[in-house]
């Protein structure tokens, strides 16, 4: 990662940044997007300040709320932030320094207007980001992780009662569309749909939340490439994921657990279940792919709530690649907090007028997958539990 001392660092931010009360403003305005109050502000550092002075006594009343979403993050990360004082500079205040991360996130701003909106220079934003980064991550550790206990009970029953009984999750990819990376080669980030991207893989439940994420990976990797490289392949051949009461199911299968996953994971291994996706499909085998294309649809959904409302991951954008891992895992961490607070999505904002007026859904980055990506194997396991969850969606 990318490291700048504070004390080579553009320093116009104390005593030409925002006003106290306008530092409050801005990252109310963070929680104002997050339910979906600005939409459709205009997004130029001039209209958005404008827009904010405008409403002010509204954002300070969201901000005085008890369960306020920014207030809440802001304290948690205070800590972490805190800057001491050096003979070189005062540090900003903490509020405007994560006001500026959550800002840059939401907004999908580029630094350099980003950071003359805050009366900042830019490598004193880029280091608020990193600061912001290291600081969620260290207040927030468990706001990532693999279910355990009650919420590993309320997941299986939730996925039980949609058909697959021991079902931990849904897994799939995303990628981060970027601009041409500068010192890498080019070639390797340019994916199926002719753009450079990253690849974030997620494992999500039936609430959306995310349960396990692993990014960086180029553009052209194929997303079972991505899963055998991940800590969660190696923790699930270990043993160490799926360990839920046994179940037993038709032809005398027994199930500890499993994921949920598209075509592009060709049976590489036991614990990915995916659909039948034939042509000619018998009854049985096109119920089966209905019921499980629906469960597994909270992967979709959840990088439509993520990436709409962190807009810098749904846009190209310039982007650091030693950097960019810790900032998708940062706004995973958002997402999750938000989930847990209660914050409600606006559908709409899923979808966008082109340059010809027409409505259209945005593009989340999820390109389809065919089995090329790896050798074919034939693994009866993972074929016997799907003809076992197919047979019993039958009965239902």
């Amino acid at each position: 990662m990318e490291s700048t001392g504070f004390s080579d660092m553009d320093v116009r931010g104390r005593g030409q940044g925002l006003r106290d009360d306008e530092i409050d403003a801005v990252a109310m305005a963070v929680t104002a997007v997050i339910v979906n109050t600005m939409h459709g502000v205009p997004s130029s550092s001039g209209d958005m300040l404008a827009e904010l002075r405008k409403r002010r006594a509204l954002l300070q009343r969201i901000g005085e709320a008890p369960d306020c979403v920014a207030t809440q993050i802001v304290a948690a990360c205070a800590a972490y932030v805190e800057k001491k004082v050096t003979h070189y500079r005062m540090p900003l205040p903490v509020k405007q320094v994560i006001a500026f991360a959550l800002y840059m996130w939401a907004s999908g701003e580029t630094y350099e207007s980003g950071t003359s909106a805050f009366g900042i220079g830019r490598a004193t934003g880029l280091q608020a980001v990193r600061d912001v980064i290291s600081a969620l991550l260290q207040a927030y550790p468990d706001a990532i992780k693999w279910p355990v206990g009650r919420r590993r009970v309320q997941i299986l029953r939730a996925f039980r009662d949609k058909g697959f009984p021991n079902c931990y999750g849904a897994i799939h990819c995303t990628h981060i569309f970027i601009d041409k990376p500068a010192g890498a080669p080019s070639a390797n980030y340019y994916d199926r749909k002719q753009k450079f991207s990253v690849q974030a893989q997620v494992v999500v439940d039936l609430d959306l939340r995310i349960m396990d994420d692993h990014i960086g990976y180029p553009g052209s990797v194929h997303d079972v490439r991505v899963l055998h490289n991940s800590q969660l392949w190696r923790r699930a051949q270990a043993g160490e994921l799926f360990d839920a009461p046994p179940v037993s199911l038709p032809h005398r299968v027994v199930t500890r657990g499993y994921l949920l996953g598209d075509n592009g994971y060709p049976v590489v291994c036991p614990w990915i279940v995916q659909p039948y996706g034939e042509i000619d499909q018998g009854p049985n085998e096109e119920r089966f792919d209905t019921r499980q294309k629906v469960a597994r649809g909270c992967v979709e959904r959840a990088f439509g709530r993520l990436k709409c409302m962190w807009r810098l991951f749904l846009r190209t954008h310039k982007t650091n690649l030693d950097t960019l891992p810790q900032q998708f895992v940062a706004v995973c961490t958002l997402h999750n907090i938000l989930l847990d607070a209660g914050i409600n999505f606006d559908e709409n904002l899923l979808w966008e007028v082109d340059e010809n007026g027409v409505h259209r859904r945005v593009d989340l980055g999820i390109v389809g997958n065919d089995a090329g990506g790896w050798q074919h194997c034939t693994n009866v396991d993972e074929d016997l539990l799907r003809d076992t969850l197919r047979d019993r969606l039958a009965l239902m």
